[in-house]
C-alpha cells in the first residue's frame, strides 16, 4: 500500500508540517505502508490547460505519476481567502478522475482564523466527491495559535486529530484494500 501526502502549496510551511505529522504517524503506526512526500513547492508544475494528462512533460507529468500511482491520500491546504490554494486546485485539475476513483484521502488545511476550517467541509470533500473517492470521516484543521515560534504543532487536541486522521485512512485504506467494488 502507498500513501501519498501532499502539501498543497508553494509557499508557507505550516501545511507541510502537519502533513508530515499524520504521515510519521501512520509510519510508527504500520511501518509496512510504503509513504511518500509530495511537497508542490519543489516541482514547476504547468498550468492545465484541460488537454489529456498523459501529454504534459517535465516535472508536471511526474507529479501526474506519482499522484496517480498512489493507493491513498493525505492532502493537504493552506486557506487562503477562504479557499484551496490554486495550487493544489491546478493539480485536482491535471490529474484524470479515473485515477482517484475509489481511493481514500484524508484531508488537513491550515489557517489564520479559527473559522477556516469550513474549507475542508465547503470545498475538499466536494471535490472528493467529484472524483468518486472515500473520504475519512475525521480531518485536521491547524490554525496560527496551534503553532509554536518554530512551527512544531504543540496544541494537544490537534496532536489527538492527527492521531485519529492517520487511524482512520489507515483503516478505511485495509478495508477496502482488494474489496473495492468497482463503480463506474
Amino acid at each position: 500500500m502507498k500513501l501519498l501526502g501532499i502539501s498543497g502549496t508553494i509557499t508557507g510551511s505550516k501545511t507541510l508540517v502537519v502533513v508530515k505529522k499524520v504521515l510519521e504517524r501512520i509510519q510508527v503506526d504500520d511501518p509496512e505502508i510504503e509513504v511518500e512526500l509530495l511537497d508542490l513547492k519543489k516541482f514547476d508544475v504547468q498550468f492545465c490547460d484541460g488537454r489529456d494528462p498523459s501529454t504534459y512533460t517535465g516535472d508536471t507529468k511526474k507529479v501526474i505519476d506519482i499522484v496517480s500511482s498512489a493507493d491513498f491520500y493525505i492532502i493537504g491546504t493552506p486557506v487562503f481567502q477562504g479557499s484551496i490554494t490554486g495550487a493544489l486546485k491546478n493539480l485536482f485539475d491535471l490529474v484524470h478522475p479515473q485515477a482517484l476513483r475509489n481511493k481514500v484521502m484524508g484531508f488537513v488545511a491550515t489557517g489564520g482564523t479559527y473559522q477556516h476550517y469550513l474549507v475542508v467541509e465547503n470545498q475538499l470533500k466536494p471535490i472528493a466527491g467529484y472524483f468518486r473517492a472515500f473520504v475519512a470521516p475525521s480531518y485536521v484543521y491547524a490554525q496560527n495559535d496551534h503553532f509554536n515560534m518554530e512551527n512544531d504543532i504543540f496544541d494537544a487536541e490537534v496532536l489527538e486529530r492527527i492521531n485519529i486522521l492517520a487511524a482512520e485512512v489507515v483503516m478505511m485504506q485495509k478495508a477496502l484494500k482488494g474489496n473495492t467494488p468497482t463503480f463506474t
